[in-house]
């Protein structure tokens, strides 16, 4: 005779069918409200963008919601803060820069750079963008083409557009998703992106691939997916509408004098180059500025305060930005275009190793700074320009040195 489940595991299994259950019928009501809302209102914003009924049904054909996608907020569902963000730690720059990462990166941008310099060079001659730039944005957004792009772009940005907390930004890329399958005739099917919605080899949402995406190769067809051509070109194309200039670097790793404050940060306090060095602002290399240089403006960036690498950075640091709003994003590319195209290797001065701190801890202390009438730029719980810069403005006004960077002792301290 078998034995009988205990009254306990009998509890158990009620306890974990029952949530589960109640789980699954509350996706099938939010999964009917989904239809009724592509229905309701997504299909007359569609039409009046010019979208035909049959594109639209067949973009969304079989379409269910991804409930596995980040920042999701279900309908009818009390609102919560965000724990995983609000508690996620911060680690500081350090960590972004994988010394490993980056040599074997630069190994493969090396060589890819060889192997595409012709079409490289055409892309250069036509846009004003050098090639190890290219190379480099496409090795960080997708592994050089390597890196699987396995997501229904149509299905993430329906999911996102129907229930995130950004829905309005997301609904406006999905609508530029139904035109891109219109306008150069694609199935969802071919539409494939990461789990935000970004399309193809370059990262590109669907409002950046109607503005930059490009047919290099000659086939008809704008192909960021397949067509190693199309993706450079295309990139160049984002990076040469937004400002790039061919005849400046991206920056300068430089020191700064410890009697010049690190609160200088930012496109809006540039100054000339030739100011920079009558501040004392020198190159790590020992070499001088470019002659070039010395009358156009750059900008202070010392992403780890005082206590990591310090730079002049130049307006074409922000055109990089742009495609990826990230001072450490920019610095990335920065690094990796100069080892691929002059050998570079790491910057000179280390990156330090800061406190472990939580996301909530640095958005606490920036509340505390927005009462005091400092910009700092949001508080987010990631310490941007404006952060730091905020942070060592008031270090001087307490009498502090500045270090422009947060740590729990200053945090305590920031009233």
């Amino acid at each position: 005779m078998k034995n009988k489940p205990s009254v306990v595991i009998l509890l158990v299994l009620i306890v974990t069918v029952i949530p589960s259950s109640a789980f699954a019928l509350d996706q099938a009501r939010i999964q009917r409200q989904f239809g009724n809302w592509l229905n309701s209102s997504l299909w007359p914003e569609a039409k009046r963008n010019g979208i035909s009924r049959s594109v639209f049904n067949l973009a969304f054909d079989g379409v269910t919601l991804r409930w596995d996608l980040p920042d999701l907020v279900i309908p009818g569902a009390k609102k919560k803060k965000n724990k995983a963000q609000s508690q996620a730690e911060f680690r500081g720059p350090s960590v972004y820069f994988s010394e490993n990462n980056l040599i074997s990166q630069a190994k493969t941008g090396r060589a890819l750079y060889q192997k595409w310099r012709v079409t490289l060079k055409k892309i250069e001659n036509f846009y004003g963008v050098p090639g190890h730039f290219l190379i480099a944005i496409w090795g960080r957004e997708s592994a050089f083409g390597k890196a699987k792009i396995p997501f229904s772009a149509v299905r993430v940005l329906a999911t996102k557009a129907f229930m995130s907390s950004r829905k309005d930004l997301f609904r406006q890329e999905l609508l530029s998703a139904l035109v891109i399958l219109q306008k150069y005739k694609l199935t969802s099917g071919n539409l494939k992106g990461s789990w935000a919605g970004a399309l193809g080899q370059p990262q590109f949402m669907p409002s950046s691939y109607l503005k930059y995406a490009v047919d290099f190769d000659g086939d008809g067809k704008k192909d960021i997916w397949k067509s190693v051509p199309d993706t450079f070109a295309s990139i160049a194309n984002y990076l040469s509408e937004n400002g790039w200039i061919n005849s400046r670097d991206w920056g300068y790793e430089v020191r700064i004098p410890a009697d010049l404050s690190c609160a200088q940060e930012g496109p809006d306090r540039a100054r000339t180059i030739s100011q920079w060095i009558s501040m004392g602002v020198k190159r790590v290399s020992g070499r001088p500025f470019p002659a070039s240089e010395s009358a156009k403006n750059a900008m202070m960036m010392v992403p780890a305060g005082r206590n990591g690498p310090h730079f002049i950075v130049t307006d074409n640091f922000y055109v990089i930005k742009k495609y990826n709003n990230s001072d450490l994003y920019a610095l990335y590319v920065g690094n990796l275009a100069d080892r691929i195209a002059y050998g570079s290797g790491p910057f000179k001065t280390r990156w330090s190793s800061h406190e472990k701190l939580l996301r909530s801890q640095i958005a606490g202390m920036q509340r505390k700074l927005e009462r005091l009438k400092y910009d700092v730029g949001g508080a987010d719980g990631l310490p941007g320009y404006k952060t730091r810069r905020s942070i060592g403005e008031w270090q001087i006004k307490s009498g502090l040195n500045s270090t422009c960077f947060p740590d729990r002792k200053l945090i305590r301290k920031i009233r």
